[in-house]
C-alpha cells in the first residue's frame, strides 16, 4: 500500500477527510519551500503536492503561473527538485505528490523519471495535461511504483469519469470550477453537485479530492459536507508565501493550515 492510500485509510478510521496543499518548489526560493513545508507539517497537513515549474502551465491561473516563472528564473531544475524532496523526506513521512506537466516526464522517459522520483521520495503524480487516451506508457511505468492521479471536471461525462477513475490510484482529482486554478469567489452549486455525482459513479472505490479556487476554512467545510474525501488548497498558499517575510513563514503557514484542517474533521 502506498503512503497516499495509507493516509486515506488512516483518516477514514478517524472520521477525517484529507487536507492537501500545493506549493511551488523554488518559489520564491529553496529556503522558503523548506519553511513552507515545515509549516504545513506543523499545521497538520495530510498530503503535500510539490509543483515543478513548467514554461507553459495551461491549467494554472496567474498566481501559480507567476510562481512557476519565478522558480524557473531562480534555476529550479529536476536534479535540484529531487535533492529538495530528499531533504523533505528526512524530516517527514507525509505523502508527497509531484504536480507538473507531461513533457517533463516524457522528455526523460517515463520509467526513468518515475524511478528517480520514487527514490527521492515522491509517492504519486498529477499531470494536468495527461489525457487518458495517451496514458498507456505512463501508466505502465508508474504501475506498482507510484500513484497516478487524474483530473476530471464537473462536466466530464459519466463514461469518461468511469474510465478515468479506473486509471487513477491514490485519489481522483475533481476540478471545482471551469477554467484555470486560482482563488475564486464563492462555491458553485455545480461543484457541490459534481462531488455527489462522482462519488455515486465511483461507488467509493477511490477517494475523491476537490481543488481549484479553494481558499478559506468555509470553502473546506462546504466541500467536506458535500462528501469530498479531500480538499486541495493551492493558490491561497502561494499568496501567503509571497506576502510573508521568511522569518515568519513557517508559523504563518502552520496557523493557516490548522484553521483549514479543523474543517476536515467530521
Amino acid at each position: 500500500m502506498t503512503r497516499i492510500k495509507e493516509k486515506f485509510a488512516e483518516l477514514n478510521a478517524k472520521n477525517e477527510k484529507a487536507l492537501i496543499s500545493y506549493v511551488m518548489v523554488g518559489f520564491p526560493n529553496e529556503k522558503s519551500t523548506i519553511s513552507a513545508v515545515r509549516g504545513l507539517v506543523k499545521g497538520g497537513i495530510d498530503i503535500i503536492e510539490l509543483g515543478f515549474p513548467f514554461s507553459d502551465p495551461l491549467a494554472d491561473g496567474p498566481v501559480i503561473q507567476n510562481a512557476s516563472t519565478i522558480s524557473l528564473e531562480k534555476g529550479t531544475k529536476i536534479k535540484k527538485f529531487f535533492a529538495l524532496v530528499k531533504k523533505i523526506r528526512k524530516e517527514t513521512d507525509i505523502p508527497l505528490i509531484l504536480m507538473t506537466y507531461t513533457n517533463i516526464l516524457y522528455s526523460k522517459g517515463y520509467a526513468k523519471f518515475i524511478s528517480e522520483a520514487k527514490k527521492a521520495g515522491i509517492d504519486g503524480f498529477i499531470l494536468p495535461d495527461m489525457s487518458i487516451e495517451e496514458s498507456r506508457e505512463y501508466l505502465l511505468a508508474a504501475k506498482n511504483n507510484a500513484d497516478t492521479i487524474f483530473l476530471i471536471s464537473p462536466n466530464t461525462t459519466k463514461a469518461r469519469i468511469e474510465k478515468i477513475a479506473k486509471a487513477s490510484t491514490g485519489f481522483l482529482y475533481l476540478v471545482a470550477v471551469f477554467g484555470t486554478t486560482g482563488v475564486k469567489s464563492g462555491i458553485k452549486k455545480y461543484s457541490l453537485d459534481a462531488i455527489k455525482n462522482v462519488k455515486k459513479l465511483t461507488k467509493n472505490k477511490i477517494p475523491v479530492g476537490i481543488g481549484f479556487g479553494v481558499s478559506t476554512p468555509e470553502d473546506v467545510k462546504k466541500y467536506v459536507k458535500a462528501g469530498a474525501d479531500a480538499v486541495i488548497v493551492g493558490s491561497a498558499y502561494l499568496k501567503l508565501i509571497d506576502k510573508t517575510p521568511q522569518n515568519q513563514l513557517e508559523s504563518k503557514i502552520a496557523s493557516f493550515t490548522k484553521n483549514l484542517k479543523k474543517q476536515t474533521i467530521i
